[in-house]
């Protein structure tokens, strides 16, 4: 276009305001990232009771804004905060649907988002903002294309604006009753995709926002392609099929103004590239802080997950006890999730108390120090439609033990001792006896301190900031308009 684009970017959550994952790092990051190449990109949000007005300097841009909901009007206000310098955040404020201690898991948790993205789209009507780009992200926000082809589809308002729909995670869909339809006001329209028992007789929000959409992204390439078949495809394959033409995957990026060991203010030593031997000191205190032997030749692996069937924890299980029994390693696991993954991993650090700690908690600061101090770190996942933790790894030299699926697929290549080629340890089967191999490849290698320096700065010089995907979204901003423009006419 001639002109710097509008684009409207809703999400449940956003870094620094609530995070429960990487959604939340995906709407803090890329938004900066598109705005330094001078478009004019505003976040939406809801404000919910743990964001602090005062800690994040809000103000009130709309005192009263009247949002229709079902047969009644919900009234609520609109704050402003910022991302970086120059993006705007709008919060949604009511204490009602929000002024709770978590973002998610109430039994409202339907009528709260729909809420959420009504009074965002209200709110720019008021505003007399018009977007080019909506661009909405998880099932959360999908209802907001489908009410551009219904709805708001003779608004004049809306009249050239394009949507596009971001799918973060497939099994996450947002399914709820008829009833949801009719807070949404569109029970007129009834269900969809009526050849799937899925869609015809329930209400899949992510559904809609696929099938609504002017143009559906994954956060990988390789995942877009893993979701178009029944393995990955969540029961919603066949309606990605059918608009495959309009799936792109884009890779999600780093952002590396947070994530730079050259200056992280929680690790014990700073470093660089050139200056890699000052490494060690981070993983003698992470070492320590763990209460693990303190030894430098002792390779360290970390694990910072939230703990679910997805990230590979039932094969981990299997073979854990094996691993650290017969051979010299060392286990640092942060993270929280499922309760019987709690007790495994409890129960593990019980039996091995100098070889492996467990942070059955969320501390971003111990983050930081495993990512500085392990040396490997492992992501065995069943599937990952991108997965920052690999990322973030490279970036502080830590080198990437994975499961060859979506994003770990399209980022960490196999290392190939006769060549010299690869990023990092790369397995295939989903099962323990694989995972357990790619390990001791792994701990093999790094005894080999030259191969693995070299790995470790290959991860280091990796591009994965949000730059190069900023411009990859452009482009799919660009398609989604002509999609919309085409659709029209």
């Amino acid at each position: 276009m001639d002109r710097p684009l509008r684009i409207l970017f809703l999400s449940a959550e956003v870094v620094p305001f609530a995070k429960t994952g990487g959604l939340a790092d995906v709407a803090g990051a890329l938004p900066k990232a598109i705005e330094a190449l001078r478009h004019d990109i505003r976040v939406a949000m809801p404000r919910y009771g743990r964001i602090d007005p005062a800690k994040f300097d809000l103000t009130t841009v709309i005192d009263s804004l009247d949002v229709p909901m079902d047969s009644v009007t919900e009234q609520v206000s609109i704050l402003q905060g910022r991302i970086g310098v120059n993006v705007p955040v709008y919060m949604v404020n009511s204490d009602k649907y929000y002024n709770r201690e978590g973002i998610y898991g109430y039994q409202d948790d339907g009528e709260r988002f729909i809420l959420f993205c009504r009074a965002t789209v209200e709110m720019v009507k008021r505003l007399g903002w018009q977007p080019d780009i909506i661009h909405c992200n998880d099932w959360h926000t999908a209802i907001v294309p489908n009410w551009m082809k219904t709805i708001y589809k003779d608004d004049p308002f809306f009249q050239n604006t394009a949507t596009v729909y971001s799918i973060h995670n497939l099994a996450y869909q947002g399914v709820f009753g008829y009833r949801i339809l009719e807070i949404a006001g569109i029970d007129e329209y009834g269900f969809v995709y009526p050849q799937l028992s899925e869609l015809a007789n329930a209400v899949d929000l992510m559904g809609r926002g696929i099938l609504f959409a002017d143009v559906i992204t994954t956060v990988s390439e390789r995942y877009a392609q893993e979701i178009l078949s029944p393995e990955y495809g969540e029961k919603l394959d066949p309606v990605l099929r059918d608009r495959k033409d309009r799936l792109f995957g884009i890779l999600n990026g780093v952002d590396y103004e947070e994530m730079d060991p050259r200056v992280d203010r929680y690790i014990a030593a700073n470093y660089d590239l050139d200056t890699l031997d000052r490494r060690v000191e981070n993983k003698l205190a992470l070492q320590r802080e763990a209460n693990l032997t303190v030894d430098p030749r002792v390779p360290l692996i970390g694990v910072i997950s939230r703990l679910a069937d997805q990230k590979g924890f039932d094969i981990l299980g299997e073979m854990i006890d094996p691993m650290l029994a017969f051979n010299s390693v060392q286990f640092v696991l942060l993270g929280t999730g499922d309760q019987h993954y709690h007790d495994m991993f409890a129960r593990v650090a019980q039996r091995f108390p100098s070889q492996a700690a467990v942070f059955l908690t969320f501390n971003a600061a111990l983050a930081q120090k495993i990512y500085a101090g392990s040396d490997m770190f492992l992501m065995p996942s069943r599937y990952e439609p991108c997965g920052l933790g690999q990322l973030i790894a490279f970036r502080y030299g830590s080198v990437p033990v994975v499961r060859n699926t979506g994003g770990l697929a399209d980022t960490v290549k196999d290392f190939d001792p006769t060549t010299g080629e690869g990023t990092g340890f790369v397995f295939e089967p989903y099962n323990h006896w694989a995972l357990y191999t790619a390990i001791v490849r792994a701990v093999e290698n790094y005894r080999y301190k030259d191969t693995w320096r070299t790995l470790q700065k290959r991860g280091m010089t990796a591009d994965y900031s949000w730059s190069a995907s900023a411009v990859k979204y452009l482009s799919v901003y660009e398609q989604a308009i002509g999609f919309r423009k085409g659709d029209r006419d």
